[in-house]
């Protein structure tokens, strides 16, 4: 199951994702393995999107397997170089990700035989088990599983190496002139005194 996807997939909704790498399930080549590269255009969008300075790098390799029940089986390899920015000092930030990743694709009608089985066993389901991905149509969407796995594994506050937010107390943040202020909770207790 995909180490991503953590409630129902509804595809009825349809969310944007950058990169569509449509797959027929009739012209999976059991075991055989296979690449995704970003265009140039695709590696811009993507970085627009998640704020990021520059992507240069987005490789996924993988294998599809079918099983059971007219699931697939998917075990590939994410690869990225990207640039963000530290939300301390604005530099930029390298941020390198190579990360295994497994997921399953289950036929949308198998989907919905679970979910009615919950609904009716009065269970709203556990929020933060693994759902399978979709197979729509006799297709599955790569492109989606990548995008959505590459954007939850960036590191969410990037920082510099060193970098911290320092804080003088009594220093305006106009020059190094020194400005006294009274702490206000000092001013309540005293009005408390009073």
């Amino acid at each position: 199951m995909s180490k991503n996807r953590k409630t129902a997939p509804d595809p009825e909704i349809d969310q944007e994702s950058p990169l569509k790498r449509i797959v027929k399930v009739e012209t999976i080549r059991h075991g055989q393995e296979e690449v995704i590269e970003p265009t140039e255009a695709e590696l811009k969008e993507i970085a627009s999107l998640q704020d990021l300075k520059s992507l240069e790098r987005l490789l996924f390799t993988y294998t599809l397997r079918k099983a059971s029940g007219g699931s697939i089986r998917l075990k590939g390899r994410l690869e990225a170089k990207a640039i963000q920015t530290c939300v301390v000092t604005l530099e930029p930030v390298d941020e390198m990700i190579d990360m295994p990743v497994e997921a399953e694709f289950w036929p949308l009608t198998r989907i919905h035989a679970i979910e009615r089985e919950e609904a009716e066993a009065g269970s709203a389901g556990d929020p933060l088990a693994e759902w399978p991905e979709p197979i729509v149509d006799g297709t599955i969407d790569l492109g989606r599983l990548v995008y959505e796995t590459f954007a939850l594994a960036l590191t969410p506050y990037p920082r510099r190496e060193g970098a911290a937010f320092e804080w003088e107390e009594g220093k305006s943040g106009e020059g190094d002139a020194a400005e006294t202020r009274e702490n206000p909770f000092a001013v309540l207790e005293q009005l408390k005194r009073n």
